[in-house]
């Protein structure tokens, strides 16, 4: 099959689809009706006989509620009629109440003579005793159990409906006297309170016989298979059918008539759970009616199993007759299938051939039009005759302009001759293959193609066209230009890096080194390429590297650590090595690559650091024993020098110059002695911190004792001191008594440079980021910048004190080593208005532990 001399066609859809698979043949068609025609029938069938089934339960329900109507309303005027004549009894009672037993019992057996429902009729008084009867076995005198009657009535003119009792008469409720009622026989009492004197708990009670009830129950229901029960509000059974399979005094308040149905109406109908379940386990149809006066409730039941297989026994017939329709109707539909069938096969044997021939040329064509690739025909000039759907992505122009295009004239200038060779007759035959760069028709920038060229041969061996196919590479040379130059890049990189390193397989051996590992290691690349690592290393050397190595292939992660490695002169050098997995194409490690850094002049300057650390904590503490030591011996003089010179004062008062020589001595003894203290505390902080005693308090108290115990200084210079603590407490963790020297030495400093008649602010509080700041602010003559800082240096003073008004130099000394030991820090500063202020600042325990030094 040749192609056609322009783009291509898809072929009719009509012909791409077999015979055997064209939608709706006429078979089918005949079938699909005479199926869905039978099915139709049987469904219209079903559906007659379910409405039918429906109406029977239905009827079933109406004929049920009926019954029940009729069974209530025969229990309600029984009990009516039973009322009535006991109300009527009790008024004539009432109206004489002092008639003789004997007189009343003739009453009650008059109105029991009129009442066939009612076994007898009894007067009892408040305590339980039979007044009168109509029976023997109630005979006056007998004392009952009243309690079993049910409570009294709220009013004496009411009647009222008791439980129902078991036993035949008012004798089985005897006090103390066994029962001898048979089982099974039981009683319903109707009482009314009667008035007779004093005694207001006097009743009338007349006995119902609920047998009765269920007698007259089982003759009005006309059906064999249907229950009737009577029962009062609480679910309490008075009387029962013989066939409801349950028995009077039982209990049903779980009936879901009781919980569900008659909280809603008074009477209806349900089918569901009934009294009884029934042997196939299926619901029941229940109707009820509640009396209109009395607290009763009659309930008719039948099994709807029952309602069901009656309505079967009599549809039996006309489901026989209809299936017999349904099996014709299907038979016909058969045969008619078959026959239209046999033709249609036939028909579609001739039509095979056709759909082969037009699916083969539909897949071709499809195939050339799907196809990501340029495909064409030229004739023998090289002109285009056929192309596919990627001609307008190949040219950027669409495909119906592409007949008689020559390829060759769509290529770059400078490539036009590579093109015009693809499409040379005198080339030869055999597939011709070359890049060219192409020109858009669109004016967009020029693409990258690669052609594939076969000459179209005939029998005589001329050519008369050319086919083939262009793909475009210009991103996959991009790419691959690119890919090159970044490796190029890279591998400049790594081999002028100053760390030497080296590549490894998973296997140990190395692939790769830089120059900066030959230079180290002093061995050539072609010595070890392709050699294990073992080669290179003691056993004890490849064993520890080799266990970091299968760390680093658990991990996963950059692999750091440091070892002791053979250098090229023969010396051993401290490096840090860092290994990195390189992964590979499937995802596994391809390598190790492993970075060293000498760091041996780092751990030589690191040692010579701590030893000269290590020499100079050694002199500085021998620094401090020694000032110690000699402050200790300085003291034991110098209070020999004090004692005599205070004697020589005393005794030297009738010789005013002797007395002025000894003053002298005694105030430089004093200064001496006040040196001596300063250099002996610097040596106890220097020397150990043990000596501080760090506890939990509120320094507000602290600053106040300082301040009380400052105020005769501050009195006799005449000058205010202003003191202004936080309201809340300032809790952190110091030793008091060094806290307490700190802000002594920095309050007297500043008592001592305050001219006469100024003032002195002394704040504490609180900042934002958890510390307390204690300012002492001053107005003396402020500290130069430059000597901000050198003022706590041992012995050192401001430019500005010097003058005989400072003291030895120590006290800012000791107070900032003291902070500095609570965690705190102190500094100072020069005010804008003049003086000087020194800020202290000590960590606030109270919301955190710890926090920032502040800046």
């Amino acid at each position: 099959m040749t192609l056609p001399a322009a783009t291509a066609v898809v072929p009719p859809l009509a012909l791409a689809v077999p015979p055997a698979a064209r939608p709706w043949p006429a078979s089918r068609f005949v079938l699909v009706l005479g199926l869905a025609l039978t099915a139709l029938v049987a469904l219209a069938l079903v559906g007659l006989g379910w409405l039918d089934c429906r109406a029977a339960i239905e009827d079933g329900r109406q004929n049920q509620n009926l019954m029940a109507r009729v069974l209530e309303d025969h229990a309600t005027r029984t009990v009516e009629s039973a009322a009535l004549a006991i109300n009527s009894l009790a008024d004539r009672i009432e109206e004489r109440p002092g008639r003789p037993a004997a007189e009343v019992g003739a009453m009650l057996r008059d109105v029991l003579s009129a009442l066939p429902f009612m076994r007898s009729l009894a007067l009892v008084d408040g305590q339980g005793m039979v007044l009168a009867a109509t029976s023997v076995a109630d005979a006056p005198g007998r004392v009952i159990d009243l309690k079993r009657l049910g409570p009294l009535p709220v009013q004496h003119n009411h009647d009222w409906l008791g439980p129902l009792v078991a036993g035949r008469g008012l004798g089985e409720l005897a006090t103390g006297a066994p029962s001898h009622a048979p089982q099974g026989l039981s009683f319903i009492p109707l009482m009314r309170l009667v008035h007779l004197g004093a005694d207001t708990g006097t009743r009338l009670v007349g006995i119902l016989n609920p047998d009765i009830l269920a007698n007259s129950q089982a003759l009005m229901l006309a059906d064999a298979g249907a229950t009737a029960v009577l029962a009062n509000y609480r679910g309490d059974l008075l009387a029962t059918t013989a066939s409801a399979g349950v028995t009077s005094g039982q209990r049903i308040g779980a009936h879901p008539l009781f919980s569900e149905q008659m909280l809603a109406r008074e009477h209806g109908s349900y089918v569901g759970a009934g009294l009884l379940a029934p042997a196939d386990g299926g619901p029941q149809i229940v109707s009820f009616r509640a009396s209109r006066t009395r607290p009763l409730v009659v309930i008719v039941e039948r099994s709807a199993a029952a309602v069901r297989a009656a309505w079967r026994r009599d549809v039996l017939d006309v489901a026989a007759v209809c299936a017999a329709a349904i099996a014709l109707l299907g038979g016909m539909t058969v045969v008619a299938w078959r026959g239209m069938r046999a033709r249609e096969r036939t028909r579609g044997q001739l039509d095979l051939a056709q759909h082969e021939v037009a699916r083969r040329e539909r897949e071709l064509s499809i195939t050339v039009t799907s196809v990501q690739e340029l495909i064409f025909r030229t004739d023998r000039q090289g002109a285009v005759t056929f192309v596919n759907a990627r001609w307008e992505a190949f040219s950027g122009a669409p495909p119906e302009g592409a007949v008689g295009v020559r390829l060759a004239e769509l290529a770059v200038p400078e490539q036009r001759a590579r093109a015009e060779v693809l499409f040379d007759p005198q080339a030869g035959p055999g597939v011709r293959a070359a890049q060219v760069a192409i020109r858009r028709l669109d004016r967009a920038a020029p693409r990258l193609f690669e052609f594939s060229v076969v000459p179209l041969v005939e029998t005589d061996g001329s050519i008369v066209g050319y086919a083939g196919s262009a793909v475009d590479v210009t991103d996959r040379v991009t790419a691959q230009q690119r890919l090159q130059t970044q490796l190029a890049v890279t591998e400049l990189i790594l081999e002028n890096s100053p760390l030497p390193l080296s590549l490894r397989d998973v296997d140990g051996r190395y692939r790769s080194v830089n120059q900066a590992w030959e230079e180290f290691t002093g061995v050539a690349r072609d010595q070890v390429l392709g050699r294990a690592v073992a080669s290179q290393l003691t056993s004890e050397e490849h064993e520890f590297h080799a266990a970091r190595d299968r760390e680093l292939l658990e991990r996963g992660a950059p692999l750091r650590y440091e070892a002791n490695v053979m250098h090229r002169d023969g010396s051993r050098r401290d490096v840090v090595l860092v290994k990195v997995l390189l992964p590979g194409d499937s995802g596994a490690s391809a390598g190790i690559l492993t970075v060293l850094m000498d760091v041996s002049e780092f751990r030589s300057a690191e040692r010579a650091t701590r030893e000269a650390r290590d020499a100079a904590e050694e002199a500085s503490r021998a620094k401090s024993e020694f000032v110690a030591n000699i402050s200790h011996e300085l003291r034991t003089p110098l209070q020999s020098i004090l004692g005599f010179s205070e004697l020589g004062v005393a005794r030297g008062q009738a010789q005013p110059r002797l007395a002025a020589m000894f003053q002298d001595i005694h105030a430089s003894g004093q200064r001496m002695l006040a040196l001596v203290n300063d250099l002996l505390d610097v040596a106890k902080i220097e020397s150990s911190v043990g000596t501080f005693h760090l506890e939990r308090t509120d320094l507000r108290p602290l600053i106040t004792a300082v301040v009380h115990e400052l105020s005769p200084q501050t009195a006799a210079r005449n000058l205010h001191l202003d003191v202004q603590l936080a309201p809340q407490p300032l809790i952190a963790k110091v030793d008091p008594l060094r806290f307490q020297q700190v802000v002594r030495n920095v309050l007297a400093n500043a008592i001592r440079f305050t001219p006469p008649r100024s003032r002195i602010e002394l704040h504490a509080d609180t900042t934002a980021d958890a510390w307390i700041h204690l300012r002492v602010k001053d107005q003396g003559p402020g500290i130069p910048p430059s000597e901000l800082e050198r003022i706590f240096d041992a012995f050192a003073q401001s430019s500005t004190t010097k003058d005989g008004s400072g003291g030895t130099g120590l006290g800012l000394t000791i107070c900032r080593k003291i902070v500095e030991i609570q965690d705190g820090r102190i500094d100072a500063e020069n005010c804008a208005g003049g003086g000087a202020a020194f800020n202290i600042y000590i960590p606030l325990k109270a919301s955190q532990e710890s926090a920032p030094m502040p800046l």
